[in-house]
């Protein structure tokens, strides 16, 4: 197992101000070309992440609301699959971030930069894109998916991977067993190093203590820049990989021992894993938007603390 790495470059004061100085060296990559295809109709002629959701919000103002409420203002958003409506969409409601103090929602077509293929996972999709990453020379990059409805402080979760001096750090919830073949599974240690990571597997590893359950990733992972660079560039000259973090990235860097942790995704005042959900197919789809119409909804929209952002 690796030592312990001495903390790189930039050091930052502890307190709120820490998080303030962190997030600000941070770059969001949005992965949102996902065609999303279990949707049906519902995908027939915009991308996933572009789908209405709750009336006036489109399922991305969710994971983009999360970088502003968490002070992540420089953001690229990678599209690809029919692509207009969610362009469109960015446009009129994403546009109120000030330049001229280096804040931006950016968005990245694919414009098959590395050769004729169009993004071939979700690394090549940030490898096409690594001139830009390059240019804008933050120290962390945040990796997103486009397509998940929660509320998530960022900030929090970075806050860790620099205390933990990790390389990787991805966000992880609990799920029932029969739902984690759907997700990355990991097992972690006692201070949350993950030592195994399976993409999507047929027998999912549980929870030593819950063994109904099993530790799932969230597709949300926060990288230290010079390592991400590095593993993209190795895993773009690999003909064997498919290049995906899940079924290659995260993996190979669990093999090699580098410093993967993982971060819970729990509310820290209640002990209670937080709202979030996967509307990839009809059915849940449909049930998160009945979700919204109850007493008290799990979910509030009308949270001043933390507003999802939207055009109206």
């Amino acid at each position: 197992m690796n030592e312990a790495k001495q903390p790189a470059q930039k050091s930052y004061p502890s307190s709120d101000r820490f998080i303030s100085l962190a997030t600000k060296d941070t770059l969001a990559m949005v992965l949102a070309g996902g065609r999303g295809s279990r949707l049906e109709d519902l995908t027939y002629r915009r991308s996933k992440p572009a789908v209405p959701y709750g009336g006036k919000y489109r399922i991305i103002d969710f994971p983009l609301s999360n970088c502003m409420n968490s002070g992540i203002r420089r953001v690229g958003v990678l599209t690809q699959y029919m692509a207009h409506s969610l362009i469109r969409h960015l446009h009129q409601g994403w546009g109120f971030l000030r330049g001229e103090l280096g804040e931006f929602v950016e968005i990245l077509p694919a414009q098959q930069r590395g050769g004729e293929d169009w993004y071939r996972g979700t690394a090549d999709a940030l490898y096409q894109n690594i001139d830009i990453i390059k240019m804008h020379r933050p120290r962390f990059v945040l990796v997103l998916g486009g397509d998940h409805v929660y509320k998530m402080d960022y900030g929090t979760m970075l806050g860790q991977h620099i205390s933990h001096g990790a390389d990787v750090t991805v966000a992880c919830i609990e799920v029932p067993v029969e739902s984690a073949r759907s997700f990355g599974v990991m097992s972690v240690d006692a201070t949350h190093r993950i030592y195994e990571f399976s993409e999507k597997p047929a027998s999912p590893t549980t929870i030593p203590d819950n063994p109904s359950h099993a530790l799932a990733s969230m597709g949300i992972y926060i990288f230290n820049t010079d390592y991400l660079i590095n593993e993209l560039e190795k895993d773009a000259q690999d003909d064997s990989s498919s290049h995906d973090f899940g079924k290659d990235i995260l993996p190979k860097a669990v093999r090699n021992q580098d410093d993967v942790f993982a971060y819970a995704f729990r509310d820290q005042v209640r002990h209670i894993q937080p709202y979030w959900r996967d509307v990839g197919t009809v059915d849940s789809y449909w049930a998160a938007n009945m979700e919204l119409v109850g007493v008290t909804p799990e979910l509030d929209l009308y949270d001043k603390s933390w507003p999802i952002w939207t055009y109206q």
